[in-house]
C-alpha cells in the first residue's frame, strides 16, 4: 500500500484498532500552517471513549505480538524504516507545514528518526535474559526480559517525527503495543503519520493507535488509563509532573523528558571560530524551539565583547522567512502564545538591564498577517535572574552572561533547577572536562552545542529536565520487565 502523505490527504480519522475512524462526536481541531497562518487541514478532536477504544485495542494485540519471533518483530521495524526514507520529501514537506520547520530541520528530523528507527530494530535480538546461580543447590534461576504491556506516548509538537519515533519504535520493536496521543499542534507529524506507514508494514492491528485531540479534553484519561504500562511523555516540567503523577497512580513507569536551560560555556582560550559556529546552531535551528538548544551563553570577560559581536554578525546573517522558502534558516514560532511568550521575555530583560543587541521583534512576510517569525535576537550585559535566562524562553533568542573564573562559571551553570543538556567550548580539555563533570546536567558536549541525539548513547535529564533515560538499552528496560524463573532439579530439604 502506498499512502498519500501530502498535507491535502484527508487526515480527520483516528487510528484505533488498524481502522481509520472519525472521533466519536465528530469535533475535529484545525491545523494551522506558522508560515501562512492559514488553515490547512482538520483532524479529530477524540473523546475519552475513543481513547478507551484505542486502550482497548492496544491491550488486546499486545500479548500476540509480544509473542511473536524476534526475526518478524525486526522486520516490521525496519518495513517501518524503509516507509520513512521512501516517504522522506513528503515528510519534510508535512513538517514545513504543520509545525514550520525549515527545511534544514525537516533533513535533521528525517536523520534522527532514521537513526532511532535502525536502533529500535536491533532491540528484538537484544532482549536476553541471563542465568543466575542459586544459593539452594539443586537449583536453576533464570531472569527473563518481556514487554511491560501497553506503552502510553505523549509526544510534543517541536521535533514531533524523531520525539514520537524513539519511543514508538523501540517500544514496539520489544513487544510492547502502543497508544500515542500526538501534540494539538502536531497531530499529523507526532501521531497520523506514524499510523499511515506503519501501515505499508506487516504490523498487526492494534499493535498502534493514534489518538488526536486536546490535552484539556482527553489528556488526563490518556496519562492515567488503567491499561497504561509505561508513559513515554517529553514536553514541559510543569506539564509533565502532572502526567507522571496520574500514571503513578496506576503504577506505570513514567518516562520523562521534560524542560532545560541549556549553558554554553566559552573560556577565555576557546577557538571563537569553532564556539561561533556552535553557538549559532545550538541557538537558532528550529528558531531555538528545542529542549536541549542553548538557553544561555555563559562567556569568559576577556573574550566576551569579540564573542557578542561575532555572534550578532552571524544571527543579522541568517535568512529569517517562511518555512516554504528553501532558504530560509529562522522560520516561524509554533502560535501566538509561544511567540508572545518569548518576546515578553526579551522586553523584561532589557528593562531589567540587559541590552538588546539585536532582534527582539517579529519579521514580516509577504501576505502574511501577524508573522510569528522573530528575528535571531542576541542579547548582552544578562545576569542569571533576567527572564531570558532564567526561563527556558524556547526562541530563537541568545542571552550573553559574562564570567571571570571557571568556579563562576559552574556556578551560573548550575544556577538552575533544570538539568538537561549543555556545552564547554575551551582550548584545554582538561579544563573543558572538569567544568563538564562539574556541571549538573544529564548530557554535556566538550566543544560541540548541546542538542545531540544518537539513538545508541543514553539521554536522560536530571532535577526539573525529567525521569527515565532514552535511547537503546536504557529505554528498552524502560519498557520491558524481568521475570525470574526458578528450577528446583533436585529434590529439596525443607525445615518442617
Amino acid at each position: 500500500m502506498t499512502s498519500n502523505l501530502s498535507i491535502d490527504a484527508d487526515w480527520n480519522a483516528l487510528y484505533i484498532d488498524g481502522e481509520w475512524t472519525p472521533s466519536g462526536n465528530g469535533e475535529t481541531l484545525t491545523v494551522e500552517d506558522p508560515s501562512t497562518r492559514e488553515a490547512i487541514t482538520e483532524v479529530p478532536a477524540a473523546t475519552e471513549a475513543d481513547v478507551d477504544a484505542a486502550y482497548e485495542a492496544a491491550a488486546a494485540a499486545q500479548t500476540e505480538w509480544s509473542e511473536q519471533p524476534p526475526a518478524r518483530r525486526q522486520a516490521v521495524i525496519q518495513q517501518f524504516l524503509q516507509a520513512v526514507q521512501d516517504h522522506s520529501e513528503e515528510v519534510i514537506d508535512l513538517l514545513a507545514h504543520e509545525v514550520g520547520g525549515s527545511h534544514i530541520m525537516g533533513e535533521t528530523s528525517i536523520q534522527i528518526a532514521s537513526d532511532h528507527a535502525n536502533e529500535a530494530a536491533t532491540l528484538p535480538r537484544r532482549m536476553k535474559g541471563e542465568h543466575v546461580d542459586s544459593n539452594i543447590p539443586g537449583k536453576e534461576n533464570l531472569v527473563q526480559r518481556e514487554a511491560k504491556g501497553v506503552v502510553t506516548v505523549i509526544s510534543p509538537w517541536n521535533f514531533p517525527l524523531n520525539l514520537s519515533m524513539r519511543a514508538v519504535a523501540p517500544a514496539i520493536a520489544a513487544g510492547n503495543s502502543v497508544v500515542l496521543k500526538p501534540s494539538a499542534n502536531s497531530p499529523i507529524t507526532g501521531g497520523l503519520l506514524f499510523a499511515k506507514l506503519f501501515e505499508e508494514t506487516d504490523l498487526p492491528d492494534g499493535v498502534l493507535n493514534v489518538v488526536t485531540g486536546r490535552g484539556s479534553d482527553i489528556g488526563d484519561r490518556v496519562a492515567s488509563h488503567p491499561e497504561s504500562d509505561v508513559v513515554s511523555f517529553t514536553g514541559s516540567t510543569e506539564v509533565g509532573q502532572h502526567v507522571a503523577g496520574l500514571a503513578g497512580e496506576n503504577l506505570a513507569v513514567p518516562a520523562m523528558e521534560l524542560g532545560g536551560n541549556n549553558a554554553f560555556v566559552v573560556t577565555a582560550d576557546a577557538d571563537l571560530d569553532r564556539a561561533i559556529d556552535g553557538a549559532t546552531f545550538g541557538s537558532f535551528v528550529h528558531q531555538g524551539q528545542v529542549c536541549i538548544s542553548i538557553n544561555r551563553h555563559i562567556v569568559h570577560e576577556d573574550v566576551y565583547d569579540e564573542y557578542v559581536a561575532r555572534l550578532v554578525e552571524r544571527a543579522e546573517a541568517l535568512p529569517a522567512g517562511s518555512a516554504h522558502d528553501e532558504d530560509t534558516v529562522v522560520g516561524p514560532i509554533i502560535d501566538e502564545s509561544q511567540r508572545d511568550e518569548m518576546l515578553g521575555y526579551v522586553a523584561d530583560t532589557v528593562d531589567a538591564g540587559a541590552t538588546l543587541e539585536t532582534g527582539g521583534e517579529t519579521v514580516d512576510i509577504d501576505e502574511t498577517d501577524d508573522s510569528l517569525v522573530v528575528a535571531p535576537t542576541v542579547l548582552s550585559d544578562v545576569t542569571n535572574d533576567m527572564a531570558a535566562a532564567c526561563n527556558e524562553h524556547f526562541g530563537p533568542i541568545a542571552p550573553v552572561i559574562p564570567f571571570s573564573d571557571v568556579d563562576e562559571a559552574v556556578e551560573i551553570a548550575n544556577d538552575t533547577p533544570y538539568g538537561l543538556s549543555g556545552a564547554v567550548h575551551s582550548g584545554d580539555l582538561e579544563v573543558a572536562k572538569d567544568i563538564a563533570d562539574r556541571m549538573e546536567t544529564g548530557n554535556v558536549h566538550i566543544n560541540d552545542q548541546p542538542i545531540n541525539d544518537e539513538a545508541h548513547v543514553p539521554f536522560s535529564g536530571i532535577g526539573d529536565s525529567g525521569m527515565g533515560t532514552y535511547n537503546s538499552d536504557a529505554f528498552l528496560h524502560e519498557i520491558t520487565e524481568t521475570k525470574w524463573v526458578s528450577i528446583q532439579h533436585d529434590a529439596r530439604d525443607y525445615p518442617f
